[in-house]
């Protein structure tokens, strides 16, 4: 895969793409890919990059290493030189809130506080069988009150506030119970590309009208929902993918 030529240029995340797929990929290893001020920036430039670019249908997020991210760098959160860490970190972990690409996301090893938050806002997550999770802010006398939202959105009001009281930790296997993971994989990078190639090839428009309908509804009464929803399902019928996805249904391999 040949390096991605963008405009952020980062050390801090390697990017490459592969068809419609760009892979970023947390590059602080020896840091377990915790959150730093530039990484949150990059990140956040990325993805909004990304966004932007009609050549990308889906954005796959992964961590080098042997962790996914181990959440904040605690090292700046007492001297952020200055920096809205708050600003930084909204923007950072509302992203499943804006995005008009599909996120997949490869997690190993530890994927805990910020790490859960960043899982959280892809739509697809795949594990390795070590993943570990959890919002362990409270150890440290903080509420993950900036990701809550979207580990809301993933697995429920009441499991996400159980997680933030008890600052406990999920395996694979409970946090795919949970709803927080997807699948587990032994090679989950592997199984991530695969999915994320699969979904790049669908209609871009309708992945990203798709999107935005799921976003518009939270909180709508059932009827505002359902009027947004005939009028999503009318424009997308009227776009040419609807009518050449149909005729590729019609004449493909009879089904039994």
């Amino acid at each position: 895969m040949a390096p991605l030529c963008l405009v952020w240029r980062s050390k801090l995340i390697e990017a490459s793409q592969q068809g419609r797929v760009l892979h970023l990929a947390l590059n602080r290893p020896e840091k377990r890919n915790a959150l730093n001020i530039s990484l949150c920036r990059a990140l956040i430039e990325a993805f909004a990059q990304a966004n932007l670019d009609p050549t990308i249908g889906v954005i796959l997020l992964s961590g080098n290493g042997p962790a996914f991210c181990a959440g904040m760098d605690l090292k700046e959160a007492l001297d952020p030189g200055g920096v809205d860490l708050a600003d930084l970190h909204e923007r950072l972990f509302t992203i499943i809130n804006r995005t008009h690409k599909p996120i997949v996301a490869a997690v190993q090893g530890a994927a805990v506080a910020g790490g859960t938050g960043l899982a959280a806002n892809a739509h697809i997550v795949i594990a390795a069988p070590d993943a570990k999770f959890g919002l362990t802010e409270i150890r440290i006398g903080l509420w993950p009150v900036i990701v809550f939202r979207a580990v809301a959105l993933a697995i429920g009001e009441r499991r996400a506030t159980e997680l933030s009281i008890t600052g406990r930790f999920l395996g694979a296997q409970e946090a795919m119970e949970y709803g927080l993971v997807t699948e587990i994989a032994d090679e989950p990078l592997e199984r991530a590309r695969t999915i994320a190639a699969e979904v790049a090839a669908f209609s871009p428009p309708t992945l990203a009208s798709g999107l935005a309908y799921t976003r518009q509804i939270r909180g709508m009464a059932w009827e505002q929902a359902g009027v947004l929803g005939r009028e999503t399902r009318d424009e997308l019928m009227k776009r040419p993918e609807f009518a050449k996805g149909i005729q590729a249904f019609l004449q493909g391999p009879a089904r039994t």
